[in-house]
């Protein structure tokens, strides 16, 4: 099911044991632009302190409820590496969470989560003997500040502005993701502030050709006339396959969902 980025923002985290507290914000890579951590603010039980969540340990999303249910305990989350929010979250970190939950890796492999399609977990299973620091895959941008830094949270690139082939059209307001692989899927665009009488639009990610860190821009061989005239998005209604068929028909693209989404998640180079 797809759902928006923003709908996760103030979610309750709730473990075996009780609530852990709720979603600050969202951390992807932008390698693959998979949702990787949910940043959770804990609240008075941990002294306001802030613990990543990982999709392998969510057991569902309840649309609707503003509750996420993980199959962690709390003593889990107690126990769990110190998240330095001040600084960004180095791969090293990550090697360290992650052999804390035993979780396998997700970069080194040919799908999203590595080996897997999806953020599969059996905690019955032998946890691997060691989470080495394998290189990525090959990365989509090239003016990283810092070859460590790969996670980006969807709260320093709300707001980029788009670029089209002629000239700016609008910002990124939300992000749409797939529940169930935890891909983003879709850029929400809003054109309010460029053009008076302004939509919301959405620009799937293997539509986008550069992201630029510095300049805090997303840009597209698309143009800004073919994006105003393309369906607008209603954030009150579900995104369903009829939509995105119409949406992708449009634009005369293939959908990701089709024979074609390997060679559509392509580096954006």
């Amino acid at each position: 099911m797809l759902r928006s980025i923003s709908d996760l923002h103030g979610s309750t985290v709730h473990a075996l044991d009780g609530d852990i507290g709720s979603v600050n914000q969202v951390y992807f890579d932008d390698e693959s632009w998979g949702v990787r951590y949910l940043v959770v603010e804990t609240g008075n039980w941990l002294n306001d302190r802030q613990v990543l969540v990982s999709p392998y340990s969510v057991k569902h999303t309840d649309p609707g409820s503003s509750v996420v249910h993980v199959n962690l305990s709390r003593q889990q989350v107690r126990d769990s590496p110190i998240l330095d929010t001040h600084k960004p979250v180095s791969r090293q970190h990550e090697i360290e969470y992650l052999r804390y939950y035993s979780y396998p890796t997700y970069w080194g492999g040919p799908n999203l989560w590595g080996m897997g399609a999806y953020p599969a977990y059996d905690p019955t299973g032998v946890a691997p003997d060691s989470l080495l620091d394998e290189p990525s895959r090959p990365t989509l941008h090239t003016n990283k500040p810092q070859a460590d830094v790969h996670l980006r949270s969807t709260g320093e690139v709300k707001g980029y502005h788009l670029k089209t082939a002629d000239g700016g059209i609008g910002h990124v307001s939300d992000f749409i993701y797939d529940d169930t692989d935890w891909a983003i899927r879709y850029l929400v665009v809003e054109t309010h502030d460029w053009w008076p009488g302004g939509k919301a639009v959405l620009i799937a990610i293997h539509w986008i050709d550069v992201v630029d860190w510095l300049d805090s821009t997303v840009s597209t061989a698309l143009t800004r006339d073919v994006i105003w005239n393309s369906p607008a998005y209603d954030d009150s209604m579900p995104i369903d396959r009829h939509y995105e068929v119409m949406l992708h028909r449009f634009y005369d693209r293939h959908g990701y969902w089709s024979d074609a989404d390997t060679g559509e998640r392509v580096a954006l180079e």
